[in-house]
């Protein structure tokens, strides 16, 4: 099983975080929520820090806004996922110049759809 792990998850359903941990589920994914208040999404433990997480990451997927996202990538390098999407709204080109320079296999895209599924599926 494919795991990912969701920067920016949310108990809010409204918001993309969210959406996109439920999207992940559905597909088959493990999911593991990442966000700063550590509550939990979707009856998911959830970490504070992607440093946190422990074991392989297949994915990243990240739902921050552009300064906070630049500030975690190293912490993202570190967790050595296979691929990171940067949905829209999380990066801009001090993003994408960070993300390759460390090296990470990033993506410019919403993973929802790369999941063959839409953000309106889950209202």
């Amino acid at each position: 099983m494919k795991r990912v792990a969701v920067l920016g998850a949310s108990a809010d359903h409204r918001k993309f975080g969210n959406k996109s941990l439920r999207a992940h589920r559905q597909a088959g994914w493990e999911v593991v929520p990442v966000n700063l208040a550590g509550e939990t999404v979707e009856g998911l433990e959830s970490y504070r820090r992607i440093g946190d997480v422990p074991g392989k990451l297949d994915r990243v997927t990240v739902y921050l806004p552009p300064p906070i996202t630049l500030k975690v990538l190293p912490e993202i390098a570190a967790a050595g996922p296979g691929e990171v999407w940067f949905n829209p709204g999380s990066a801009d080109r001090e993003v994408v110049a960070k993300a390759k320079e460390l090296g990470l296999h990033a993506v410019q895209g919403c993973s929802i759809v790369d999941l063959g599924l839409s953000p309106s599926q889950f209202p």
